[in-house]
């Protein structure tokens, strides 16, 4: 069963220090590094991510849906919060995959619950995120890009006889 993560992007960017402190130079900056963290966050827990804002901080992009590095960036309608479109998601979703609702506002936790989704509070998809990137440069560090190629991977007596067959010709 594959899995869907829907992330309350400005709940999020006011919970996590490194990103609030990123609102003073703009929410641009703070919404792209968020955005950065969760495309990366998705092609290493292999989860469909989809973030969601609300429109209201953003002109021109109400009810627009694009796919960025790999996850779906919401902004909703306008008169929508993200609130109610994440209630939809959740309600809509669960029925086909596993789905995790991230936020710390604590009546969307309830109600996302009740629709069969499971919830995550900022700092739980936060040491989520942490620990995924932890392994994986514990997995992806380990080996240098030529550790994959064939000739160093085969015992020196056949390395150096198909040296020897390659010089020959």
């Amino acid at each position: 069963m594959t899995e869907t993560l829907i992330v309350d992007g400005y709940n999020i960017i006011y919970a996590w220090p490194e990103l609030e402190k990123l609102i003073e130079s703009g929410m641009d900056h703070a919404r792209s590094k968020l955005i950065s963290i969760l495309a990366d966050y998705a092609a290493l827990a292999g989860q469909r991510v989809i973030l969601v804002f609300d429109a209201h901080h953003m002109k021109n992009t109400a009810g627009s849906t694009e796919a960025i590095d790999g996850i779906e960036v919401v902004f909703t309608q306008a008169g929508e919060t993200a609130d109610a479109l994440i209630e939809r998601l959740a309600g809509c979703l669960t029925e086909r995959c596993k789905v995790y609702v991230a936020t710390s506002d604590q009546a969307e936790q309830a109600i996302v619950f009740g629709r069969g989704a499971y919830r995550l509070t900022p700092g739980e998809l936060r040491e989520q995120v942490r620990l995924t990137k932890k392994e994986s440069e514990r997995f992806y560090g380990q080996a240098t890009p030529a550790d994959g190629y064939l000739e160093n991977r085969l015992v020196s007596n056949v390395r150096s006889r198909l040296e020897k067959l390659r010089r020959q010709k």
